[in-house]
């Protein structure tokens, strides 16, 4: 029970352990969809991708229905005969009759969507040379798997589970399925460990930050309700008033120039003074 890209990255060990990546010729039977793709373009863009044949003939049989719902009578043999020429003579005869269908009956909802899925992976239908070449071509087998440990162990009279607790149960479900009791408890172990340690990070990483909120909380209120020292600034004292000069002495009334005395001044008496 997760996402397409945890499920992808948590598949890459085990591909690594079965020896997925290093096999010189691997085979996916899938039922087509989209991130399967991705996955296996991820893992070995090489592989045989081979469409499960029950999902092609679950999509050959939606498509008669629609067909017959709208009015249109098909043998009753047409399912039985598209599925045998699908098996042994590949899919271009089966894809060209579904095609004619679409085009007669255009307005029938789902149709053509049913009929584009199959012509998209018309390559991931060439089931005669798959059995030529000893691939399978079905899924049923792993499939089955959902049936016989998923839900042997979860959807059992009288048993109740969390979402959180399915991944754990499933994996030591798994071991138990694959006689790897031992080594999926070594590994249980060593999760629960790496769990607890984060979560102890996690802890210590929250009681510090709640910590530097209350410091900074209370710096604030110090800071707010603590009287504020008053800067005492230098007294600096006012210039005396300037005191006004006296009139000239040169006779001039309202004369202001005071550069030169006048002749009457006292140090013109003496004659070291004159020129």
């Amino acid at each position: 029970m997760t996402d397409v890209d945890t499920f992808s990255e948590l598949a890459t060990s085990e591909l690594d352990r079965r020896g997925f990546l290093e096999a010189k010729a691997v085979g996916a039977v899938q039922d087509g969809a989209e991130w399967i793709q991705s996955l296996i373009d991820a893992q070995r863009a090489d592989a045989v991708r081979i469409l499960d044949f029950y999902h092609a003939a679950e999509y050959l049989s939606e498509i008669a229905t629609l067909v017959r719902n709208a009015g249109t009578p098909l043998a009753e043999t047409w399912l039985d005969e598209h599925l045998h020429e699908l098996k042994h003579q590949g899919p271009a005869k089966v894809l060209e009759d579904v095609g004619r269908l679409l085009k007669d009956h255009p307005q029938v909802e789902g149709l053509e969507t049913k009929v584009h899925y199959l012509q998209k992976r018309e390559q991931l239908m060439r089931y005669p040379l798959f059995q030529h070449q000893g691939w399978p071509l079905g899924s049923g087998s792993v499939e089955s798997a959902n049936t016989c440990v998923v839900q042997a162990r979860l959807k059992g009279p009288g048993m109740h589970w969390e979402g959180r607790h399915v991944n754990p149960m499933l994996a030591l479900r798994t071991g138990v399925c694959n006689d790897r009791w031992e080594e999926t408890m070594q590994q249980a172990s060593r999760q629960r460990l790496l769990i607890r340690r984060a979560r102890r990070f996690a802890r210590q990483k929250k009681k510090k930050e709640e910590m530097k909120q209350k410091v900074k909380l209370l710096f604030l209120r110090l800071f707010l309700y603590l009287p504020h020292p008053q800067v005492n600034t230098p007294h600096i004292p006012a210039l005396p008033p300037q005191r006004e000069l006296p009139a000239s002495s040169s006779g001039a009334p309202g004369s202001t120039d005071t550069r030169r005395p006048a002749a009457s001044h006292p140090w013109r008496r003496y004659p070291r003074a004159k020129k």
